[in-house]
């Protein structure tokens, strides 16, 4: 679980916002709806790219948009069933469109696009239509019945009786991933990893059966199925040719066959038919081979991530949803990133951590900045900035790992972000509003790399600790860990040293923002009365109300008030970075020694509850701004010019189609599973 998110709006540098450039007339900006902004980001440098690096892109791209119906499927199985339905009102609708009701309609289907199913992409909470039911029905009977997603034998209103209460009850569904430790996360989360009638507690033991604790190459049991009752024994139903989800991935298969007639070289070839084999398999021996393949390839100038990958939709963390991302090198920007890891082994020996925790060798921790091509899966529409693979902690440790920032993804949401009005909104003081200003962007692209490149690739996990140790906690934990590591060590002095930053003060202007968002603004995006679900925002508010706990002895961080609106103020801030110095350690601890208890106690100490008088007010202040609180994007087109034997002759990008053209053109060309995968 190594991705690393846009969590509050962005702080754009005065001294490049006065920089033109030719690119200064793209429209980032392409919609807004519900709490959603939709955005687009540019391709930069694929003018520089080879002919043969072009044709590997492109056909990487269509991989990685030939698995969008499988995200779907697994964040609820209800999921395609709904958008299809939603789709097909869309296009066949003969009624008044300038109805409340319809209006709504157009906002909920965009909602379903955007979060790749009925639960907000974030929140995890399932979002409901503001249209009526009646309008529902009225518009499904209005349509052909072949049109309606009916499933073999059923009627048009058996159809209804069985989906409206999905779509329309806040009761059934409630929630896609359930961390509450007081019920059973996986009886009571609404994603689709697990059948009917499958408890917690059985597969805790069925997946601990698994695990031999003298394997020190251990595989990721279960990464990549559906675990599953038959005949009261549990099964489990593995995404793979020939098993579920076939259709979508022998589409994926071929076009990933496609771009290894293109590779750059013999490693990048291998790395592509690694992934084929554990597609045609789905073996995790075969996924370890191909995670490892992967990570030595740093030669080539394209990369990209498609499979079952992160974790973080499953609530123990074991299966994995689908993902793409296809990237090429920024060489330039990568410069500063191999700075970074070219002294892994200086900022791993001098941590804050216990000795027993550090490793004595860090191997292998390749960063670099890239530019995205094409979003798929899990990372469309909304994307991460930064992301460190592979997960297993034994290739980690023996083998290394791949950082990245997304350099043109951090890009559009700066320039979006410009002229929003946060920083007079929500920061207390001149100083501050000065340093974020002059040092916001940098010092925010500087984390990223941090926490990315050393962060999650720092530590050790003491011998005979199982990975999964933490459970439920266990994203928070290491979303923690790693934010911490960066938050400590850019205020190091090794930053102006190594020519990071070039001035003592910058730091600072990444610490107040980390706590204004820990401690208020990401408050923004809850609704009133409910808890903070999603395990980043869990990890940004566990370090910002530990530290404000911790410092109030010596008043280091305060939450002042300006007539009458709550701000934060830090009044020290080199004692913030011991504080900081101290928790990194104490999290190190519960990582590596597998502490359940620890990590239970200061996660829901810390990173649940919320005020509710401050809660009301952030969500007011915000509001006032017109800022979506949450972003995402639409995908440049790329159009392959053919000779007349059919051979690409060339790669042509555009960036005109909207957001919901994009979609429906995705759901009419890359939707290859039934609607239903019981």
């Amino acid at each position: 679980m190594k991705k690393i998110f846009i969590f509050m709006i962005a702080i754009t540098c005065l001294s490049c916002s006065e920089k033109k450039t030719e690119t200064d007339n793209f429209n980032y900006n392409v919609e807004k709806f519900a709490d959603l902004g939709i955005l687009r980001y540019q391709v930069k440098g694929w003018e520089n790219l080879t002919s043969n690096q072009q044709k590997l892109i492109f056909c990487l791209n269509e991989a990685a948009l030939q698995g969008r119906d499988i995200l779907f499927d697994q964040n609820n199985k209800y999921n395609l069933a709904i958008r299809r339905t939603l789709e097909a009102i869309y296009s066949n609708y003969q009624g008044d469109k300038s109805t409340s009701d319809y209006k709504a309609f157009e906002v909920y289907l965009k909602r379903v696009w955007f979060s790749n199913g009925i639960h907000h992409h974030y929140g995890e909470e399932k979002f409901l239509p503001e249209f009526s039911q009646s309008f529902f029905i009225d518009a499904v009977k209005s349509l052909e019945p072949s049109l309606v997603p009916t499933r073999q034998n059923q009627s048009v209103d058996t159809f209804l009786q069985e989906i409206i209460p999905v779509i329309f009850d806040p009761n059934l569904y409630a929630k896609k991933v359930n961390q509450d430790h007081s019920v059973d996360v996986i009886q009571t989360s609404a994603n689709n990893y697990y059948g009917e009638g499958v408890t917690q507690q059985e597969v805790e033991s069925f997946y601990a059966a698994k695990k031999d604790p003298n394997d020190k190459t251990p595989v990721p049991y279960g990464l990549n199925s559906r675990l599953v009752k038959e005949n009261g024994q549990l099964v489990e139903k593995t995404y793979k040719i020939g098993g579920l989800y076939s259709p979508a991935i022998e589409k994926i298969v071929y076009w990933l066959e496609e771009a290894a007639k293109y590779a750059e070289n013999k490693q990048q070839e291998s790395v592509i038919h690694l992934l084929i084999d554990y597609y045609r398999t789905g073996d995790l021996k075969k996924y370890d081979e191909y995670s490892i393949a992967w990570v030595k390839d740093t030669n080539s100038m394209v990369d990209f991530v498609n499979g079952f990958t992160e974790t973080y939709g499953d609530a123990l963390g074991i299966k994995a949803s689908w993902e793409a991302l296809v990237n090429f090198k920024d060489p330039e920007a990568t410069a500063v990133s191999e700075l970074i890891s070219k002294n892994a082994q200086w900022f791993e020996d001098h941590s804050p951590i216990a000795p027993q925790f550090k490793k004595e060798k860090v191997k292998g921790v390749i960063a670099k900045v890239i530019t995205a091509s094409i979003l798929g899966g899990d990372c469309y529409p909304a994307t991460p900035i930064g992301i460190n693979l592979p997960n297993s902690n034994w290739i980690r440790k023996d083998y290394g790992s791949k950082s990245v920032t997304i350099t043109n993804i951090t890009e559009a949401y700066d320039k979006a972000a410009a002229g929003s009005g946060f920083n007079e909104e929500f920061v207390c003081c001149e100083y501050e509003k000065d340093l974020m200003e002059k040092f916001g962007a940098q010092t925010d692209n500087l984390h990223t790399d941090l926490h990315e490149c050393l962060g999650h690739g720092s530590g050790q996990l003491l011998p005979d600790v199982d990975p999964d140790a933490l459970k439920i906690y266990g994203a928070t934990i290491e979303e923690a860990r790693a934010d911490l590591f960066g938050l400590y060590y850019i205020a190091d002095a090794k930053m102006l040293e190594l020519g990071l930053l070039n001035d003592k003060e910058a730091y600072k202007a990444e610490y107040y923002k980390y706590m204004m968002n820990g401690l208020m603004t990401q408050l923004s995006r809850i609704d009133l009365g409910k808890d903070i679900e999603e395990s980043h925002m869990r990890n940004r508010a566990l370090i910002a109300r530990w530290v404000y706990e911790h410092g109030q002895a010596e008043n280091v961080v305060e939450l002042i008030k300006k007539n009458n609106k709550t701000y934060v103020q830090i009044n020290n801030y080199e004692k913030m970075r011991s504080l900081i110095g101290n928790l990194l350690a104490e999290i190190q601890r519960i990582k590596s020694e597998g502490d359940f208890e620890g990590a239970k106690e200061i996660v829901e100490k810390y990173a649940v509850k919320i005020d509710p008088e401050l809660h009301q007010e952030i969500k007011e202040r915000y509001e006032k701004l017109n800022i979506a609180p949450y972003k995402g994007f639409v995908n440049p087109v790329y159009n392959a010019v053919k000779y007349a034997d059919g051979n690409i002759k060339e790669i042509e990008i555009s960036y005109t189609e909207g957001y919901a053209e994009q979609m429906m053109r995705y759901s009419k060309d890359y939707s290859h599973l039934p609607t239903y995968n019981d």
